[in-house]
């Protein structure tokens, strides 16, 4: 017989697999519970937009709260590493074990290397890899400064206008032959040869449908359930080589078909998922986090539309620039739009706006995440702006926080520019 679910249930099934359902640990946060995190999710999204934070730091705030960053620079570029880059849901960190599938079943061919003559590529190629054998990680200006390359005419009507040296170095790390050892404070990848990065993996097992069984269920694993355009959206694998992926994997007794009510599609649930009796978690989410990242299932599971507008014209945004869902327990009940001026010290609520079902508290709530979250980030203040349906009660409570802290809260201090007058100000140490 098929397991029958409701809505509520699959929610918690779904949040329990990402970490989500739990109220944060209390006391310091570890390395090991940030590997521990990053070992569940399987795979963090990388992305260069820094609003806030850079977006592979914030789904560990959101499930760990105040958290050394740094941790996962050491888990990333030390031996033994626990984190790699490569292509999967887009640029990511994954974790090495997956390196060798993912090789067999990422097919990305846009940065333009396969424009370039095929003389001229491996050659290129030759010297780079010659390079990065005797020498240090290097970042791609580096190393074109090293192999003494000139500007190259051909790259101005392509793409990102990188020269002949990035659009190789991408095709190498494609390939899997380079990886990142680090990246700059700039954010700039130093590349070296992948056996440096991975030493000990084992060589490929040149199975795909075995290696996609270990994506598909690891992806089954962080969702904990979902359908099969859910699990093959996770890592970027195809759909319909997927769909035979799930059958294979009910058949040997990892994934088990489930109904949801009020769904009409076949869903999966993976068979060591947990269904909590509660979820009690609260977190602001990255627009990059795994949680969203199929937006369809989001608004399945939470009855939540969400689009990231950074590419919208200003004047036709509805919620903001970088908005961050807002999840209470079981739901999403409000978005924020958020920005981390640094040089003023202040975490700028740009706009606020509740759900219609939004619980009574969402404002308690919201207001003491932000306070988390500059903490985190080492900001003095959360600036409400009065945008939004929930920005004066948001206000409120802010100031609630502010007479509650050890410092009164300060003067407004709104960016040249910017719109509106500063609602509140709170003090956040």
């Amino acid at each position: 017989m098929t397991a029958s679910l409701s809505l509520s249930q699959a929610r918690r099934i779904a949040l329990a697999a990402q970490g989500l359902a739990k109220v944060r640990p209390t006391g310091p946060v570890t390395a090991r519970a940030v590997g521990r995190t990053f070992a569940r999710l399987q795979l963090v999204q990388i992305d260069s937009v820094n609003v806030v934070s850079r977006s592979h730091y914030l789904p560990f705030f959101s499930r760990l709260g105040n958290y050394d960053p740094d941790i996962l620079h050491v888990m990333a570029g030390r031996k033994p590493r626990k984190m790699m880059e490569y292509w999967a849901h887009e640029a990511s960190f994954i974790r090495p074990e997956h390196f060798h599938d993912l090789l067999l079943w990422q097919k990305r061919a846009w940065v333009g290397a396969h424009t370039l003559d095929p003389l001229e590529r491996q050659g290129m190629e030759d010297r780079i890899l010659s390079a990065l054998a005797s020498g240090r990680p290097m970042t791609a200006s580096e190393l074109t400064a090293k192999l003494g390359h000139v500007h190259d005419a051909s790259r101005d009507q392509w793409g990102w206008n990188w020269n002949m040296v990035k659009r190789v170095l991408e095709h190498l790390f494609e390939e899997g032959r380079v990886s990142a050892a680090t990246r700059t404070q700039q954010f700039e990848r130093k590349y070296t040869l992948t056996t440096r990065v991975v030493p000990d993996l084992a060589p490929p097992v040149l199975d795909p449908e075995a290696s996609l069984d270990r994506l598909i269920e690891a992806a089954a694993q962080a969702h904990g359930i979902g359908t099969v355009r859910c699990f093959s959206d996770y890592f970027r694998t195809p759909v319909k080589a997927g769909a035979e992926s799930v059958r294979r994997l009910v058949k040997s007794g990892r994934l088990e078909p489930v109904s949801v009510r009020g769904w009409d599609r076949e869903t999966f649930k993976h068979v060591e998922a947990k269904l909590p009796r509660k979820a009690e978690g609260r977190a602001l989410l990255s627009p990059f986090d795994s949680l969203v990242f199929e937006r369809r299932r989001l608004e399945e599971l939470f009855g939540f539309h969400y689009r990231i507008e950074i590419y919208t014209p200003a004047a036709k945004r509805r919620f903001g620039y970088y908005v961050l869902p807002f999840l209470l327990g079981e739901r999403i009940v409000a978005r924020v739009d958020l920005k981390a001026d640094r040089a003023s010290g202040q975490l700028l609520v740009r706009s606020a706006f509740g759900e219609a079902d939004a619980p009574a508290d969402t404002a308690v709530e919201l207001a003491a995440e932000l306070c988390l979250m500059a903490q985190w980030l080492g900001l003095d203040e959360v600036v409400v702006w009065p945008v939004g349906d929930l920005a004066a009660s948001l206000a409120s409570e802010v100031a609630v926080l502010s007479v509650d802290s050890a410092r009164p809260a300060q003067p407004s201090s709104p960016l040249t520019g910017e719109p509106g007058n500063v609602a509140l100000v709170s003090p956040v140490d």
